[in-house]
């Protein structure tokens, strides 16, 4: 779900992008190179043209001859485009504008912690009713109960292998497209080495990263934590936060989840050194089961399990 397998010679969108990013601005190079050459030759042809062959020799304006006036507009014509080229296209390029849109989300998630901030100083200083003693027993069971609903996402083969070198062993499109579908809009809880396999924070998700390492950096808007109680209570405000890994994450997930979102890919990799744990039966109930056999686009037939807790 996380990453692709080494030998797919595949490329995403994003190295598209810069690749035809790098394309256009090789060819804008190559245009500013012409043209400071054509405006060199052009440059001597004007002087030549008048010093030499005589051409306009009698015709000046201000007392300067004429070829003085072209050779600097043209000057400013190659001043013009080589500001384009490296300044204007480097501050107004899809870079900069991702920048200056990263920025003005980060001001606007700033303002919303502020304002959750000061609800939940308002919440503090409502004033307590007394009620029944009925009415307070029955209270109490209500806000014991959780509204929220942990779910596990993972996929794993036959021997429940899900990776090798923090990276999956297959790539099955649909697999991704299921992934990002489910956890669209929602915390995405995992381990260090999960969120390190990403080459960035996934978007439209809330990343919050498990790690032993007390001064752990991350990317702005990632929240890092130290324990999956850390993690559950950055999340407690999402109605269904996701698991997504790694192997001892899910470790203690398993006794927390509510819910398993499982893609089995039905072959056995022996080569794997990060598994899922046993799903026991006894503790979950298969309550859905949808099966893609191989094909061009997937190397392995697979099934989109979901298991609920007894």
């Amino acid at each position: 779900m996380f990453g692709k397998k080494k030998q797919t010679p595949s490329i995403d969108k994003d190295q598209l992008e810069l690749i035809e990013n790098a394309q256009k601005r090789i060819k804008q190079k190559k245009r500013l190179y012409i043209h400071f050459v054509v405006f060199l030759i052009g440059a001597v042809f004007l002087i030549i043209a008048n010093t030499v062959l005589g051409i306009g020799e009698d015709f000046k304006i201000a007392g300067i001859n004429w070829f003085v006036y072209a050779i600097l507009a043209w000057l400013f014509l190659f001043i013009y485009h080589f500001v384009n080229v490296f300044i204007t296209n480097k501050f107004m390029s899809k870079d900069w504008e991702k920048q200056q849109l990263d920025r003005l989300v980060a001001k606007q998630q700033q303002r919303i912690n502020k304002l959750e901030a000061d609800l939940i100083k308002d919440d503090n200083k409502i004033v307590k009713v007394e009620v029944p003693e009925k009415v307070k027993t029955t209270t109490k069971t209500t806000e014991n109960k959780s509204n929220t609903e942990l779910t596990i996402i993972v996929a794993a083969g036959e021997n429940n292998a899900i990776g090798k070198d923090n990276n999956l062993i297959w790539h099955l499109s649909d697999d991704l497209k299921r992934f990002k579908h489910l956890t669209d809009a929602h915390h995405i809880i995992m381990g260090r080495k999960t969120f390190e396999s990403f080459p960035k924070p996934l978007p439209n998700r809330i990343h919050v990263v498990i790690t032993r390492q007390k001064d752990y950096k991350a990317p702005e808007g990632v929240i890092v934590v130290n324990s999956m109680t850390d993690a559950l209570d950055a999340a407690r405000k999402d109605d269904n936060p996701f698991i997504i890994g790694g192997g001892e994450i899910y470790k203690q997930a398993m006794p927390l989840a509510s819910k398993i979102e499982i893609t089995r890919v039905h072959t056995t990799f022996d080569d794997a050194d990060t598994f899922f744990p046993k799903i026991n039966d006894s503790v979950w109930a298969e309550v859905s089961r949808t099966t893609h056999g191989a094909d061009e686009k997937h190397a392995h037939a697979f099934s989109f399990i979901t298991y609920e807790r007894r």
